[in-house]
């Protein structure tokens, strides 16, 4: 067991019976009155995140956690299939497990994080940026890159997102995984 002194940002807990991490912490010593630590906790299985204070000294449940690299392999049912790029092993991963899925392509390398205890994945990172094939959007007209206008699109992935007006059926793109957002043209 481990106390609030041992509290850091990207540790693993258990918190009222389910797995969080740490996502930001303050130790907080006030001029009168004990001592105590505020954080925010990101519930791993939810995402919900939540403001907690714990008293000092107060006693903690630490998870031991692994990252390892998966490539994506194909879509099955409300789930997703992962491969071990080091050992070739399989994992099937359910679909509310990882954050922007409509971001998945086929060859993608994640990140899964384990619980390495019972080696059960807990959530599924998805690099920051990928690049894509817009597959539809309305045509641009000539002249109408003056202003900063974005009109829908859709990837190869099946992700609707705004692109700008310059941008055709058939372009490379780079996207931010973590908002969605176009990034930059891909130049080909």
């Amino acid at each position: 067991m481990a106390t609030t002194s041992d509290i850091k940002n990207g540790l693993c807990i258990v918190h009222n019976g389910k797995i969080a991490t740490v996502v930001e912490f303050q130790h907080v010593k006030p001029g009168k009155g004990p001592a105590f630590v505020r954080t925010k906790l990101k519930f791993i299985e939810t995402g919900k995140v939540i403001d907690n204070t714990f008293s000092a000294g107060h006693k903690i449940e630490v998870v031991r956690v692994e990252t390892r690299s998966y490539q994506y392999l194909y879509p099955e049912g409300a789930g997703f299939h992962f491969m071990n790029t080091d050992n070739y092993e399989q994992v099937f991963i359910n679909k509310n497990m990882i954050e922007k899925a409509d971001f998945l392509k086929e060859g993608v390398v994640c990140t899964i994080l384990f619980d390495a205890e019972e080696e059960t994945p807990l959530s599924v990172e998805l690099p920051f940026y990928i690049d894509a094939e817009v597959t539809y959007t309305e045509p641009g007209v000539k002249g109408d890159t003056a202003t900063n206008t974005l009109k829908p699109a859709t990837i190869d992935s099946g992700a609707d997102i705004k692109v700008p007006l310059f941008i055709n059926i058939g372009d490379k793109i780079k996207v931010d995984t973590r908002t969605g957002e176009y990034s930059e043209c891909i130049k080909s």
